[in-house]
């Protein structure tokens, strides 16, 4: 978490995860990157339209950085190295590139509410960003005050492709001194016994030191269901869920699991990539 990338569009949901991040950041001595990506693709202004568009993007671009200087005005990231991002680029590629050049480690971002990913920010191209993200993607849907994690919920179906994303879901705990709670969901359609799943899991993680964690195995009707329905239950503080990259969050275990995980849990998720 040294380096932390916050995408926004100057909304209230964005500014939700900046200050998230602004805490994280306080807490773990992070830099923060924060990005603003203008919906005017350069490779659209070509020869016969740059005296008539180049001037329209420098404008949208001073814009942003008179923002942006508002932003960095802002108490709660007083003391804190924040680095600004202006790009004229508003493709999901632009995201990745500049998590490359920049070592980025996480991204922190807002979601507006119950219609999730595909309502995000930046629209569509913020969940192509979190199914092709090398780091972990970390989603706030709420203003959190005080961003404590004392209990993530990590739910797998606890096959070796997995193993990963548990390593990094173990990370992050660590970092935050927070207990993993192992979540193994049994529907009718896909039901497995107590004691398959445990030796499942346990077999899963033999090989981690990581000892802070619950096993633990829940009946519901719908993977989604289960997962929410556990979370809601110990009141837990984060959902931690794996992406297989471009297949998406639709393909988590093995393609039971939709984008309505992220859409309905009021709760932040964290993704980790597979």
């Amino acid at each position: 978490m040294k380096k932390i990338l916050v995408p926004t569009d100057f909304s209230e949901e964005a500014e939700n995860a900046l200050k998230v991040a602004s805490q994280i950041a306080k807490k773990h001595g992070s830099e923060i990157y924060l990005l603003h990506m203008l919906e005017i693709p350069l490779q659209e202004i070509d020869a016969v339209s740059t005296q008539a568009e180049v001037p329209e993007v420098m404008f949208f671009m001073k814009m942003a950085h008179q923002k942006f200087e508002d932003i960095m005005n802002s108490p709660y990231l007083e003391g804190l190295n924040v680095h600004e991002i202006v790009k004229p680029d508003g493709s999901f590629n632009g995201i990745s590139e500049i998590c490359k050049e920049h070592g980025i480690t996480m991204i922190t971002m807002g979601s507006h509410g119950a219609s999730g990913f595909k309502e995000m920010f930046v629209g569509s191209n913020a969940e192509k960003a979190v199914r092709n993200s090398d780091v972990p993607v970390l989603v706030i849907k709420n203003n959190h005050d005080d961003f404590s994690v004392d209990d993530i919920v990590f739910a797998s179906d606890f096959k070796n492709d997995n193993k990963e994303t548990y390593r990094q879901a173990t990370e992050f705990a660590t970092a935050f001194g927070a207990q993993l709670h192992l979540l193994m969901v049994n529907t009718a359609s896909n039901f497995t016994t107590t004691k398959k799943a445990n030796d499942r899991i346990n077999n899963f993680i033999e090989d981690y030191s990581f000892k802070n964690y619950t096993v633990n195995i829940y009946n519901d009707e719908s993977v989604e269901k289960g997962v929410l329905n556990y979370s809601k239950q110990i009141d837990a503080d984060l959902i931690g869920i794996s992406t297989h990259g471009r297949q998406g969050i639709a393909h988590f275990f093995n393609g039971s699991i939709s984008e309505d995980l992220v859409n309905h849990a009021n709760r932040p998720v964290i993704t980790f990539k597979i």
